[in-house]
């Protein structure tokens, strides 16, 4: 049996659905990227990346294929492909008492996965919104 916070988190993903992640994100969430230096804090900013990404990864081939949980944390594999690229990566999940998500770590490989992804992350979170 999941956890409720990566239960809420996979029906998002699944319905490539940004719309609930106010609910399921801590304020003081931290987001950290496979591209970007530095650890992104606060729930604005983490929401602009895991909406990108849902767009950006989560595509037809998208899936997960393997998740590990702890008491109050998960790992998640996935794969997908873009742009004919098969990219492998985990999601790591924390989250608090209340079930709001306290820290999301992405990891993504092959470097070629990565070198893609920051190209195409950075026009989604360029986009004007709506």
């Amino acid at each position: 049996m999941r956890p409720q916070p990566i239960e809420t988190w996979h029906k998002l993903a699944e319905a490539r659905d940004a719309r609930g992640l106010d609910a399921l994100l801590a304020d003081d969430v931290v987001f950290e990227s496979p591209v970007v230096h530095t650890p992104q804090a606060g729930k604005a900013i983490t929401t602009k990346y895991l909406a990108a990404a849902l767009v950006v990864l989560n595509n037809g081939h998208f899936h997960y294929v393997g998740e590990w949980f702890g008491p109050s944390s998960a790992v998640l594999e996935f794969q997908t492909v873009v742009a004919g690229i098969v990219i492998n990566g985990v999601d790591i999940i924390h989250w608090n008492a209340d079930n709001r998500i306290t820290r999301f770590k992405v990891m993504v490989r092959p470097l070629k996965a990565v070198n893609l992804l920051h190209q195409m992350m950075a026009a989604q979170l360029a986009a004007p919104v709506g």
